[in-house]
């Protein structure tokens, strides 16, 4: 059965929040201090919150008779429609930085724009959830800032970090046609339209950071969007679903 177009929309942001979530709380026991594993776990449980409201509304309207915890831990890996930039492995504290600066800047203008949905699901999620990654985006921005105009290892490190993401931004842009026909509804929002504001914030934290913005990186095929994923997805799928899949139906 094909999944309606909302119902689609719905989930392709609902896998961003959970994939990224799960990658944030992997961080818990191991950030570089006692505060910032208490951060990240926050900003883990704001992107887990989002996702449960978008993977129960994706259920409901598919009408399948499918909840969050079956869109969560049943589904196989080529169906989670999640771009490839949060599922891509933490590596070092640099690198998840990165890529929390790079996602929550666009995650931020999404929802801004999402506020104004003609769907009341969407807009009420939206409204709630443009606080939290507000603070997602100034929490990454400091770090950033912290870690580029530190040290000589601090800051050769940080641009590692950025250089190994740059090349998964583009995906996060794309639209399809159908994203373009809730557009012409008024309900998704156009993510081609978010590009030029996100440059603008990002360029503007790496000069502040004296960080060099990638150029003429390699740019990786995506498919995200179309259940296509990098190898990593694939081990963060078994520890993230194997709790559930191992005691169907067990609960507590």
């Amino acid at each position: 059965m094909t999944m309606p177009a909302l119902a689609t929309y719905a989930l392709r942001l609902g896998d961003d929040a959970l994939v990224l979530s799960h990658r944030l709380g992997e961080w818990v026991t191991n950030a570089p201090q006692l505060e910032e594993d208490v951060a990240l776990a926050n900003i883990g449980l704001d992107l887990l919150g989002q996702a449960r409201t978008l993977l129960s509304y994706a259920g409901d309207v598919e009408a399948a008779g499918r909840t969050e915890d079956d869109l969560a831990y049943l589904r196989d890996e080529r169906e989670f429609l999640n771009v490839h930039l949060v599922e891509r492995p933490n590596e070092d504290f640099a690198v998840s930085m990165a890529r929390q600066l790079l996602f929550s800047t666009y995650q931020l203008a999404l929802y801004e724009r999402l506020q104004d949905s003609a769907d009341p699901t969407l807009a009420g999620m939206a409204a709630k959830a443009v606080k939290e990654v507000d603070y997602h985006r100034d929490h990454a921005t400091q770090w950033v800032l912290r870690l580029g105009d530190g040290t000589d290892e601090s800051h050769r490190r940080m641009q590692a970090g950025l250089e190994r993401l740059w090349p998964y931004v583009d995906e996060v842009f794309g639209t399809d046609d159908l994203e373009q026909s809730l557009v012409a509804d008024g309900i998704a929002v156009d993510a081609s339209t978010l590009r030029a504001g996100w440059d603008g914030y990002v360029d503007g934290v790496l000069a502040e950071a004296t960080l060099t913005r990638p150029e003429g990186t390699r740019t990786p095929p995506g498919g995200g969007r179309r259940g296509i994923h990098t190898e990593p997805m694939g081990f963060l799928l078994a520890e993230m679903q194997h709790l559930h899949r191992a005691h169907p139906g067990a609960s507590w």
